[in-house]
């Protein structure tokens, strides 16, 4: 069995390795440009109730920490988080993580799965002939780590195998997540950094050049009120590129939209931010509130009413041995995003 040092040592150089693999990986595309576009769903509801963007919460849900390792803390030991939710079109999204830790080494481990299933489709030629079916799916499988430095700080890494299958074009890759958190619960207040989807392609879409992972720097905080059962988080996604506006000229035409007054640049900032917001009723009751503005933007329809768009909200039941979260994403007025998620605690 390997020192804690020497594990240490290993995922130092695999960072270093992996970055200097993914420097090209910098510089992403905009849009739906990337592939594995699916990794940018939210996996479990409390983070799609937090506005589908969220790494700083202070929350003891191992879905969260899915998302952002250095969030894997001692006391999710033993916890199993599973969700499930039907997207459109009969899609399914299903996510497992189950948390574990080696007391020697000091470290908590996390193993997980995230899986779309996307049904059978009829497969056609290019004059309409129908050759059979054939069943699209994506997954990520993934470990995570983390350990905790001195008495505020935390840190964690997440290496993921992402396969994708859509009948004859099959495509897989290796990608890594690497956090750093500070939590002061004197002060209940969190803060983090998270580089998500550092990683490379190890097999292309029909043979064709590799294609950019959706990569991604944010930074969240978050504050707990003292002595009232209140949270406030606000993150900051692709903090590596300014203009992430997608340039759609049609769009912007019948949305009068000209790039040529202040308010353009304000825009660009606001397309980086997530207000969220949650309330504690007696320990037992969480409700979630949250507004992406990005989402808001990108999913507007021209000439009709796009209030809720953007808007994400959900409840949460905590009891000891279980808990039970929903949240619903709006993604029009009439659209929404349902999802379920349960957190057992085996460990209790």
């Amino acid at each position: 069995m390997k020192s804690p040092r020497s594990l240490t040592a290993l995922c130092v150089s695999f960072w270093l390795v992996l970055q200097a693999l993914c420097l090209p990986v910098m510089a992403q595309t905009l849009g739906g440009n990337s592939a594995y576009n699916f990794l940018k769903l939210p996996n479990t509801p409390q983070l799609s109730a937090l506005g589908g963007i969220n790494v700083s919460a202070i929350s003891n849900d191992a879905g969260m920490a899915f998302n952002n390792p250095s969030l894997l803390r001692e006391e999710m030991q033993g916890q199993l988080h599973v969700s499930f939710n039907n997207m459109y079109a009969g899609v399914k999204n299903y996510h497992s993580v189950f948390v574990f830790r080696h007391e020697k080494w000091k470290t908590n481990f996390a193993a997980g799965v995230h899986f779309l299933d996307y049904g059978n489709i009829t497969q056609t030629d290019a004059a309409g002939n129908i050759n059979g079916a054939f069943r699209p799916r994506d997954y990520a499988l993934q470990l995570s780590a983390s350990r905790k430095y001195a008495e505020k700080w935390y840190y964690g890494i997440a290496l993921k195998f992402i396969k994708s299958d859509y009948g004859i074009y099959r495509s897989a890759a290796i990608a890594m997540d690497a956090g750093v958190a500070y939590y002061d619960t004197a002060r209940l207040f969190q803060v983090s950094l998270l580089m998500k989807n550092m990683g490379i392609q190890l097999q292309q879409y029909a043979n064709t050049s590799g294609d950019d992972l959706p990569f991604d720097v944010q930074l969240g905080i978050t504050k707990k009120l003292v002595g009232a059962p209140v949270q406030f988080s606000l993150t900051a996604h692709h903090l590596h590129q300014f203009n992430i506006r997608y340039n759609d000229t049609a769009f912007n035409n019948s949305n009068d939209i000209t790039g040529n007054d202040k308010s353009f640049t304000a825009d660009k900032i606001f397309r980086h931010l997530v207000a969220a917001s949650q309330v504690f009723i007696g320990n037992r009751i969480e409700l979630t509130l949250a507004y992406n503005y990005l989402l808001h933007k990108e999913l507007s329809v021209a000439n009709t009413a796009n209030g809720f768009t953007g808007l994400s909200l959900g409840v949460g039941l905590l009891l000891k041995k279980i808990e039970i979260r929903y949240a619903r994403s709006h993604y029009q007025n009439n659209t929404g995003y349902n999802q379920l998620g349960l957190n057992i605690f085996f460990a209790h």
